[in-house]
């Protein structure tokens, strides 16, 4: 039962498994949870200039892919907020699963000979996620995707940890700035879920102007999209290192980060 702060706006009954802490339909009658809505930004452009540049480096499909891949996530969650539909939620949970696979994939083939294709990793990913989407799709509870998402992005965390303590130790900057943005987002995730009463009761006696500030799940959307696009780059990096392209970290504009090189030259 939504909460009686909760208002009825254009789409209608709240159809999905969750409905989270933002009071509904309060900046306008057509998003029901605005600033989770649009805090989705970060996951949708840069990661499209991200895969536009890939395609002028021609990096190897599967980055392009990694970036495609978030902004697909960005897309399914700016639906699912806006509308409080199952049917967009899933647009939402299920892209996440696919997206950390393909990370996964990322990650544990840097060390391989350009072109390469490691068919063994791809048929376990792909049943991996077959798996968690049939499952899924059966039980409806979003206790089991948090679980299966965790897991991957467990995984993630893992292999760049083995990264920059074996392979690379002056990438422990970039590691460890994705996964400390990571990790933030999820605390306030989890703040957001907890406390949701008290943020809920404050947000009715601040000025709208500092309520905002408090859309905890907002920002989880703004660190996590930041997060994970700095763990493409830094996965990236990994990858033009060990390919010998001389990878620089460079900011586009004095503010957005992305990686810049060259292929090795040929003597």
């Amino acid at each position: 039962m939504a909460p009686a702060v909760d208002r009825k706006g254009y789409w209608g009954p709240t159809t999905s498994t969750l409905d989270w802490c933002e009071e509904n339909y309060v900046v306008t009658l057509f998003v029901a949870e605005f600033w989770n809505t649009v805090s989705n930004l970060i996951m949708i452009i840069p990661p499209i200039f991200g895969a536009i540049q890939g395609v002028r480096d021609r990096l190897e499909k599967r980055y392009i892919a990694a970036y495609l891949a978030l902004t697909v996530v960005g897309m399914g969650s700016w639906c699912f907020h806006m509308t409080l539909k199952y049917e967009m939620q899933l647009l939402d949970e299920l892209p996440m699963i696919y997206s950390c696979c393909i990370f996964v994939y990322c990650m544990f083939e840097c060390f391989k000979t350009k072109s390469s294709i490691n068919y063994h990793l791809l048929f376990t990913l792909f049943l991996y996620s077959l798996t968690v989407t049939t499952i899924y799709l059966k039980v409806k509870e979003p206790i089991f995707h948090q679980v299966m998402y965790g897991m991957l992005v467990f995984t993630l965390v893992l292999r760049s940890i083995y990264i920059v303590t074996w392979v690379y130790p002056w990438l422990r900057g970039l590691g460890y700035t994705s996964l400390t943005v990571f990790l933030l987002g999820f605390l306030l995730w989890n703040i957001d879920n907890i406390f949701c009463d008290s943020l809920r009761n404050f947000r009715k006696r601040v000025p709208p102007v500092l309520g905002v500030t408090t859309q905890f799940h907002a920002w989880w959307h703004i660190l996590t999209g930041l997060g994970s696009y700095l763990h493409i780059l830094f996965s990236l990096y990994t990858r033009t290192l060990y390919l010998r392209y001389r990878p620089k970290v460079k900011f586009l504009f004095g503010i957005w980060p992305a990686v810049m090189f060259e292929p090795q030259r040929k003597h």
